[in-house]
Order: structure tokens, then C-alpha cells, then sequence
């Protein structure tokens, strides 16, 4: 099983990028995907989660309104639109996958298969 992030990039302050997080070996239909960030010197925080069977989506408030997570079933891959991107959202993004029930959906231990990340900067 193999989740691979990748769009992330270099932008301005206000402006907008999507993410992918693609998968080999599994169907994001049957699980749980949460979207992670870590900047430097900080512990890793969750950004924004998707239910397996429901669909639920969750986003801690320093996003929302901003980010829009979404999945596309036909292709296995989930998305992170980000729009409005503030410097302090620069990170590495990482996208990760699990049996994750709705109470617990927001704590990384949840997790057990994790991407490579992909780096974020937003420059003032």
C-alpha cells in the first residue's frame, strides 16, 4: 500500500493550490482519509478529514472556509483545494488513510498508512 501526496508548491500570500493524494493497494472508499500538516519545529496537526462510508467532512477551524477536501472514487484520489493560503499555513502536507471511527478521526494515531509529504510554502 503506497499514498503519495504531491501539488504542493511555492505561492503568495491569498492565493490558492490543490493537493492530491493518490493511492496504490487501496480504495479510499473504504477508509478514512485525514489530511495532516507539519511546519517546522511544530508537531504534526490535522487540517482536514473524510469518512469512509459516509462522506462526512471535517476541517479544524483554522481552515475552514478556506480548504475543501474532496474525493473522487472513479480515480482513487482525494483532493485539498486551498484558497486564501496565509503564511502560516506553510508546511509539509501529508495524507494519510485508516479505520478511523468519526470520534477519532482528528488524532494522527488514528492512522496507520501515511504518504509521503509534500511541502507548502506560502510567502508573504
Amino acid at each position: 500500500v503506497q499514498l503519495q501526496a504531491s501539488g504542493g508548491g511555492l505561492v503568495q500570500a491569498g492565493g490558492s493550490l490543490r493537493l492530491s493524494c493518490a493511492a496504490s493497494g487501496l480504495i479510499f472508499d473504504d477508509y478514512a482519509i485525514g489530511w495532516f500538516r507539519q511546519a517546522p519545529g511544530k508537531q504534526r496537526e490535522g487540517v482536514s478529514f473524510i469518512s469512509s462510508s459516509e462522506g462526512r467532512v471535517f476541517y479544524v477551524d483554522s481552515v475552514k472556509g478556506r480548504f475543501t477536501i474532496s474525493r473522487d472514487s472513479a480515480k482513487n484520489t482525494i483532493y485539498l483545494q486551498m484558497n486564501s493560503l496565509k503564511p502560516e499555513d506553510t508546511a509539509v502536507y501529508y495524507c494519510a488513510a485508516g479505520q478511523v471511527i468519526v470520534t477519532t478521526i482528528r488524532w494522527p494515531s488514528a492512522y496507520h498508512k501515511w504518504g509521503r509529504g509534500t511541502l507548502v510554502t506560502v510567502s508573504s
